[in-house]
């Protein structure tokens, strides 16, 4: 089948409409918990919402809404649990790794679903999505999107230093338990397009990539959401391609493309740092510097403003970088810092 054949086909337009949406959602929520040092929190998430699908499947009511419902529950529960310290976040998450899983299964089980019903939400299965599920997956991740772009700065400020932006005067339990909420809701938005079981993947994944060349918050926020579309769609298309060879699913091929990203630009982010840290201005020289700490040796090379190195201010001459050290002109010598 060609690639417009393929792209013609209704089924394939809404799971590419589903896959845009939640791959912008997800990782828009997901730079925020990775801010918090939460990234693991969407596994919790996704493993409570696995009862809010299975109560759903017993009820007869909408899954995606019995699952919003529990998760957001699941997750203002944890983040109060956390501020208050009554136990760490890592205890709170395993407890809603554990109950939520078990609970779900138990739920399924006492509904007589059979376990491929179930598996449709645990590893998704976004080309059987209809035309209503799209709907609602466009309008809750326009929601979350509009929050965490609308609200970055605020949001930004309490996951950076919850202590100052109480002094400041933002209301701090407010907004983390906005961005729990937003979380829960972009897991059940994603459960249909990776998987509950994935869908922290797809939040911090792709937010991991941008961190290795991005340098300001709103850039890392900007370009997590772009890689996230990209993998999200892109691991569609190629699921979609494969399955006339093998049997593909769309979920982990979003997931291992996510990956895929990750590793080929973290070589590229160890460069840029040590770049930066190799360009970076010197500090004023600490107590007990002696300039005899450096290599003061013969030196071929002549730098100059045309020499092809890069400069770097130092007090009242220039450095240049070569071959990984910072040569000073000193005279009728160069110090190697």
């Amino acid at each position: 089948m060609s690639p417009a054949e393929l792209f013609s086909l209704p089924f394939m337009q809404r799971a590419l409409l589903a896959a845009l949406f939640t791959g912008l959602a997800a990782p828009a929520v997901g730079t925020y918990l990775v801010q918090r040092r939460l990234a693991l929190m969407g596994d919790g998430i996704g493993h409570v919402a696995v009862t809010g699908v299975a109560i759903g499947l017993l009820t007869g009511w909408s899954p995606t809404w019995t699952a919003v419902l529990v998760a957001v529950v699941g997750a203002i529960a944890i983040e109060l649990i956390r501020e208050r310290g009554h136990t760490n976040g890592d205890v709170a998450l395993a407890l809603l790794f554990y109950g939520g899983l078990a609970g779900g299964v138990l739920v399924t089980g006492i509904g007589g679903q059979s376990a491929a019903r179930l598996q449709q939400y645990l590893f998704g299965s976004i080309t059987t999505i209809s035309s209503g599920d799209v709907v609602v997956t466009m309008v809750l991740a326009a929601l979350v999107i509009g929050v965490c772009v609308g609200l970055a700065p605020q949001l930004f400020a309490v996951a950076q230093d919850p202590e100052f932006a109480r002094v400041a005067g933002l209301r701090v339990r407010f907004y983390n338990l906005l961005v729990a909420v937003l979380a829960a809701v972009s897991v059940t938005v994603a459960m249909r397009t990776v998987g509950l079981l994935l869908v922290s993947a797809l939040m911090v994944v792709p937010v991991a990539t941008s961190q290795q060349l991005a340098r300001s918050f709103r850039t890392t926020l900007g370009a997590a959401m772009v890689l996230g579309a990209v993998a999200s769609v892109g691991g569609l298309v190629i699921a979609a391609f494969a399955s006339y060879e093998v049997n593909a699913a769309p979920g982990p091929t979003i997931v291992l493309l996510a990956l895929a990203m990750f590793a080929v630009t973290w070589p590229i982010g160890v460069w840029l740092r040590r770049r930066s840290r190799l360009q970076a201005p010197f500090d004023d020289d600490p107590p007990g510097h002696d300039e005899a700490d450096h290599d003061h040796g013969p030196h071929t090379h002549d730098h100059g403003p045309a020499c092809g190195h890069p400069a770097v201010q130092h007090d009242d001459h220039v450095d240049y970088v070569h071959d990984g050290h910072r040569h000073a002109p000193h005279g009728s010598h160069y110090d190697e810092h």
